[in-house]
Parts: C-alpha cells; structure tokens; sequence
C-alpha cells in the first residue's frame, strides 16, 4: 500500500549559482523530500530507509554543480526517485543565502520525479 514518507530540512553544501562568483565557495541548502513508498507491511526491507534517502539528496547537491536551482531541484528527485523502494519523490529545495540577500523568507525550486504507476 502507497504511504508518504517526509524527510525534511537535508542540509547540504553546494556550488551551484547563476551569478559571478556564486559557484567558488560551497553555499549552504536545504532540502525537503516528499517520497511515495510501498510500506505494505511493519518490514523495512519492504521500503526504502529515510537514511538512504537523506544520504542520496545530499550526495546530489554536493557533488553537481548547476546554474539554476530547478535544475538542483530535479537532479535530486532524479536520484532519490531511484531509491529501492521508492515510487515517486517530491524535492524541494531550498537556497537560505539568495532569500537573506533578497530579504525574502524562502527561495526554492521543486520537482518531481518516479515510478508511480510502473
């Protein structure tokens, strides 16, 4: 049976940015992930392990480096959505550093990725 599985404020350090400069030292982001998995029974060799999933959205931060934070957000639920156990992952994430200098409460970027259906 599909049940959401939320993992939310995955910190990061990335070199990502569209502007000059933005890219010559990490920037801190956080993620959240809104993943589907099949938990159909009390076993969790049956879905997939929160600890993966953190470890695999960090890992995609990390180690890429992109222009813009949509492209961030789909390399993310790319690989989270390959996860065993996964059927569909929603990431969000968050860039702290360009909301401070806006003076805004949150700039983030979203996508969607999965097997739902398959």
């Amino acid at each position: 049976m599909p049940q959401l599985l939320r993992v939310t404020g995955i910190a990061a350090d990335g070199r990502h940015g569209a502007s000059e400069g933005e890219r010559d030292e990490p920037q801190r982001f956080a993620i959240d992930l809104e993943v589907v998995v099949d938990a159909s029974d009390d076993d969790l060799g049956s879905t997939a392990d929160y600890r993966d999933l953190a470890r695999v959205a960090r890992s995609a931060v990390e180690e890429g480096s992109y222009a813009i934070l949509e492209t961030i957000a789909e390399q993310v639920s790319a690989a989270v959505a390959e996860v065993p156990g996964v059927l569909t992952c929603r990431a969000v994430v968050h860039k702290p550093a360009a909301a401070d200098r806006l003076g805004v409460a949150d700039v983030s970027a979203e996508a969607t990725a999965g097997r739902l259906g398959r």
